[in-house]
């Protein structure tokens, strides 16, 4: 299965910038205990989840208006508030702008509460 050209560009750029010197986090990116391009891999693996996350939660409350869905989408507002970071990333690496340095140190810092905050919708949406 060949990769959407922005996910293929975005791979591309992570591992160039977590092969910078400019990260503080030498050896064990963001907690993880990852190198650094197993965590590239990671942070973009987490970046497809929030998606895919969000994505079902738009289908799951346009196919069923009159559904109860306040802790979907609680968690969900909260997932795209974590992840808020990463987000950023890819979409000013999307339209070919620059981030800075704070920036990546923020994707960095919130690849694991990213996953987490993810991985609690799924466990709604599977109720």
């Amino acid at each position: 299965m060949k990769l959407p050209y922005f996910l293929r560009l975005f791979r591309v750029i992570l591992v160039v910038l977590l092969q910078g010197c400019t990260l503080p986090y030498v050896g064990d990116f963001g907690g993880t205990g990852l190198s650094k391009e197993e965590f590239a891999h990671y942070v973009e693996e987490v970046f497809r989840f929030q998606n895919r996350m969000t994505s079902e939660v738009m289908m799951l409350t346009e196919a069923d208006e009159g559904g109860n869905f306040t802790d979907v989408l609680k968690a969900e507002q909260h997932m795209q508030q974590v992840c808020a970071p990463l987000n950023e990333y890819v979409s000013r690496d999307i339209d070919g702008l620059g981030s800075g340095l704070t920036l990546r140190r923020q994707v960095v810092k919130t690849a694991l509460d990213c996953d987490h905050a993810a991985h609690e919708v799924e466990v709604l949406l599977k109720r």
